[in-house]
């Protein structure tokens, strides 16, 4: 991994190990793909406003979220199927996450069972869920979350149905064995033609999840509830009504509608309605420390890292995920040096400059 300098590096070398199908899977957006495209250039349209002549010689990235201490507002984004990318798994991803001491979100579509992560090594994880057409299933699983030690549930909301996903259309994906639901439905689907993926989210996926629903989670789990697939304000403040206690700005990698916003341009309004009561996070495009300071100038309490994480993993597995997370963390430090904040909460909105106002400075 010498020869590794950045975290896109490891895109390519997951796509020499993976199977085209898999890597496919994880690479891949819905039909144009032009979600997936803009949330990575986004960031690139946004501008530094670096000070200098400020100590630095000590940089300090700690934070909390929903009061737990990471070393970074870096954490690990809820992705699926980890063992098609290493044969450990989500145990390879939590042990590094572990070692990097910042907080794992775990999908209930892991390979592994949420047990098997949960006891791989001591650490602070969120247990991510979506609701199926059988609560009974989603009820099973928060518990046996609570029960494993999980800290918070995260309700992934953007999912009414599956995002037409035509590499795994083209594909005929074949989603593996879900570890989470043994015994409780079968997740095997022989599908005739296109996405297996798609045949078992249309069979088990819960399209009448609306903001009542909220309500019904709550009274099942004393754990604090966080919202992924907020895009915009009037739904963040439907969250803070809903009373969860975080909101995930993100387009599910634009994996969801194509064409929706990439994230890093609809945080700032988001943060603006939320006005500092309930952290907000934000997944999608993060590929540079840059990309993390930039999340932070506009708002975000920590990003999310998906995509990343899983071809660190098929590349080199634990190893490859720690570097993913301590790549980010360094460049991410070296950001803060050059713009002049020694301390997180030093980041502000005045350390950034959008398209938005280059544009109206020019007029």
């Amino acid at each position: 991994m010498d020869q590794i300098v950045n975290v896109n590096e490891f895109q390519e070398l997951a796509k020499r190990a993976l199977p085209k199908m898999y890597y496919d899977f994880y690479s891949g957006g819905t039909e144009d793909q032009q979600t997936l495209k803009e949330n990575v250039e986004a960031f690139t349209r946004i501008m530094f406003r670096p000070r200098v002549l400020v100590d630095v010689s000590k940089i300090d990235m700690s934070t909390r979220i929903l009061g737990y201490p990471i070393s970074a507002p870096v954490m690990i984004a809820p992705t699926a199927n980890h063992k098609l990318a290493h044969p450990e798994g989500e145990t390879a991803t939590a042990k590094a996450a572990a070692a990097c001491n910042t907080i794992m979100i775990v999908s209930c579509m892991s390979s592994c069972t949420l047990e098997e992560v949960a006891s791989s090594c001591n650490a602070v994880r969120f247990f991510q869920i979506y609701v199926f057409e059988r609560r009974d299933v989603t009820a099973q699983l928060v518990k046996r979350a609570e029960r494993a030690g999980y800290k918070a549930i995260v309700l992934t909301v953007d999912v009414p149905k599956l995002g037409r996903r035509e590499a795994d259309i083209k594909n005929k994906m074949i989603p593996p064995k879900l570890s989470n639901f043994e015994g409780l439905f079968s997740t095997q689907v022989k599908p005739s033609d296109g996405s297996g993926v798609e045949a078992f989210a249309s069979r088990a996926l819960d399209a009448s999840l609306n903001w009542k629903d909220i309500e019904w989670l709550r009274s099942i789990t004393k754990l604090p509830i966080l919202i992924k697939g907020i895009l915009t304000p009037e739904d963040a403040l439907k969250a803070i009504e809903a009373g969860v206690d975080g909101v995930i700005v993100s387009n599910h990698g634009g994996r969801q509608l194509d064409y929706s916003p990439a994230t890093i341009t609809v945080l700032e309004e988001v943060v603006h309605v939320v006005k500092g009561r309930i952290p907000v996070l934000l997944d999608g495009g993060v590929r540079r420390g840059t990309d993390v300071f930039k999340a932070l100038a506009l708002g975000a309490k920590a990003v999310l890292i998906g995509r990343p994480v899983v071809y660190g993993l098929a590349a080199k597995g634990e190893d490859g995920v720690r570097k993913v997370i301590e790549m980010l963390k360094n460049e991410f430090e070296l950001t803060m040096a050059f713009s002049g904040c020694p301390n997180i909460n030093d980041i502000t909105r005045n350390h950034v400059r959008t398209e938005d106002e280059r544009l109206k400075s020019m007029l």
